[in-house]
């Protein structure tokens, strides 16, 4: 089984880059499944429901999200009819939506897909570690799901890190997001999970982390701010990881970093023949 998962779509640029290269993608490489972090993909803040759809239509067969799940008002509500989005799991109880989902993937294959949210730097959240653990708990790897895809949205390398190991032989794929910054540490573990601490980011990387220079300049120089961060709207670079999976366990036996387009050097994965 072949899954792909695209690190934070940021604004129009990433929106248009996953629309036109992502079917693409999918047909080139037979992509079972495919995860694409959602929640900068409206003017970098959320999503609204049109782009969710449009998402959806490029070929992505869940949308996560992260810290800006609901700075879109809309979110909230259409959120609750949409089982294909998926919000971190360790927000409070009675919060809209749905933190993990098993879905049937395009070959019949089941996958559990987990949203989290870190705690280190961010906003008060319940514990992730024991919100996944009760996720994976409903859905055990080879026994209900046939992959399990964990989407930890953090700010620190460590706390994404410390989740892979913790998560070592019980998911298929564990990778950072919110950072916008693809990293260099693809790897599968002893256990036979796979491990990246961030996809990077599907937008324009001629940019402050999608966002225009002027304004973060401004405020990294000044410490006051002089207007609103505005998405960059250059050529995307779709920033991912591919991962292929063991028939018989679930756990990943190749994985792959994905750069496509844009200003960043390009990374295509080359899959092990059959």
């Amino acid at each position: 089984m072949r899954l792909l998962f695209l690190g934070d779509v940021m604004g129009r640029s990433g929106r248009d880059g996953v629309t036109e290269r992502l079917p693409g993608l999918i047909a080139r490489y037979g992509f079972d499944f495919v995860v694409v972090n959602g929640e900068n993909a409206s003017h970098g803040k959320g999503l609204i429901e049109s782009h969710f759809q449009a998402l959806r239509d490029a070929g992505a067969d869940i949308v996560t999200l992260g810290d800006h799940a609901f700075d879109q008002r809309e979110a909230l509500t259409y959120i609750e009819r949409e089982p294909s989005l998926v919000r971190p799991i360790n927000y409070p109880p009675g919060t809209p939506g749905r933190g993990a989902m098993l879905v049937e993937g395009r070959n019949g294959h089941r996958v559990l897909v987990v949203n989290a949210l870190g705690r280190v730097f961010m906003p008060p959240v319940d514990d992730p570690f024991r919100a996944v653990d009760a996720a994976l708990a409903q859905a055990p790897l080879g026994e209900v799901a046939d992959a399990v895809v964990v989407d930890f949205h953090t700010e620190a390398t460590s706390e994404i890190q410390a989740m892979g190991h913790y998560l070592d032989g019980r998911a298929t794929l564990v990778v950072g997001t919110h950072t916008h910054i693809p990293t260099a540490d693809h790897r599968i573990l002893r256990g036979g999970t796979a491990l990246m601490a961030d996809a990077g980011m599907c937008g324009d990387f001629d940019s402050i982390i999608g966002t225009e220079t002027e304004e973060p300049l401004n405020r990294f120089l000044t410490g006051l701010p002089n207007g609103r961060f505005t998405p960059a709207e250059g050529e995307a670079t779709l920033c991912g990881v591919a991962v292929e999976t063991d028939p018989r366990s679930g756990l990943a036996r190749f994985v792959a970093p994905l750069r496509v387009g844009g200003v960043l050097a390009q990374s295509l994965p080359e899959f092990p023949e059959a």
